[in-house]
């Protein structure tokens, strides 16, 4: 099935609603009427899947960054319900203020106690306004950082998630040290004792992701991105025209694909077939099982091991070539 590179999500899926539409009339009114419609409904289930697998298996970079933004994919605040059976907020970064768009607390899995940091989205418009759409405040990374010190005095593995589309640009942000915050939380992260599991669950953008995602392992679902600038901001910066994000999102080679053949990520954890979106329950108990598996592997390893490899592992990261140089003769 060929996709058309230059549609926009919304429109790859029109076919699929359209799909889905014809199937949910077809079960109402078997129900309603009484009529065996079980040959028909199988077999446009059947077309459904189909579709689905065609379409999204063949997306873009810029459909797949579209597709880490759909209104409907779930986020942090769901898989708190999908996956914890506890959990206790705790909140502030005893300097300045609470920042509801940082989700810290205390969590449960069955009989593994960790301590859990979320960036929230908001699947509501009331919500979104309320978590600033994912974009932290300083008070958001204080709060990460201060809470993973006591998760590291009580000896709780951390697991992150990361969805934002960067941190708060503003003024009263800048004022109040976002830079300072982020880069003291990269640095403190880089050798805090205690196994942490990140994992990009839709958007990673720029030091807005970086600032609770050092991590001993990095992980990211199969459609979300990690990016040092949205493909807008770099097609605004290189050609004066945000519309070119496509051909950004083809240059940033912010695709899990690409960033684990970079080494920047650890694993890719599957979806549901068409996406998180399409499935989140399914979505959340693939979740649970990976966080739960992880962890346990990162506890059993030493810690003195663990950090020198956290250490290795972002040491690593990029290349770079060394050439003698041109001048060193005149001296």
């Amino acid at each position: 099935m060929a996709i058309d590179p230059a549609k926009s999500l919304k429109e790859l899926e029109t076919p699929i609603i359209e799909l889905e539409k014809r199937l949910n009339d077809l079960l109402e009114f078997s129900k309603r009427t009484g009529v065996n419609l079980d040959d028909k409904i199988r077999q446009l289930e059947d077309e459904i899947k189909f579709v689905v697998r065609g379409i999204y298996s063949k997306l873009t970079p810029w459909q797949r960054v579209q597709l880490a933004r759909h209104p409907n994919r779930p986020e942090t605040t769901d898989y708190i319900r999908l996956i914890f059976d506890d959990f206790i907020e705790l909140k502030g970064d005893r300097y300045f203020a609470d920042d509801p768009a940082c989700a810290c607390g205390l969590a449960k899995i069955g009989d593994l106690k960790l301590f859990l940091i979320g960036q929230r989205k908001g699947s509501t418009m009331e919500a979104r306004l309320k978590y600033n759409f994912g974009s932290m405040h300083p008070e958001g990374y204080r709060k990460a950082l201060r809470k993973m010190e006591i998760a590291e005095k009580f000896g709780l593995p951390v697991i992150s998630f990361v969805n934002t589309p960067g941190a708060y640009p503003g003024i009263g942000a800048e004022e109040r040290g976002q830079a300072w915050a982020i880069a003291e939380n990269i640095f403190e992260m880089s050798d805090i004792k205690i196994p942490h599991l990140s994992i990009i669950i839709g958007e990673g953008g720029s030091g807005g992701a970086l600032g609770i995602c050092v991590a001993d392992k990095l992980s990211i679902l199969e459609n979300a991105y990690l990016s040092v600038i949205s493909p807008e901001g770099c097609a605004a910066i290189l050609w004066k025209d945000s519309s070119k994000a496509d051909l950004a999102a083809n240059m940033l080679k912010l695709v899990p694909e690409e960033l684990r053949k970079l080494g920047i990520i650890d694993d890719i954890i599957q979806e549901p077939a068409g996406g998180a979106h399409r499935n989140p329950s399914k979505m959340g108990e693939i979740l649970k099982n990976y966080i739960v598996s992880t962890i346990k592997h990162l506890q059993s390893i030493p810690l003195d091991k663990l950090l020198e490899r956290r250490w290795e592992k972002y040491r690593n990261i990029g290349k770079f070539i060394e050439e003698e140089s041109a001048v060193a003769g005149l001296y």
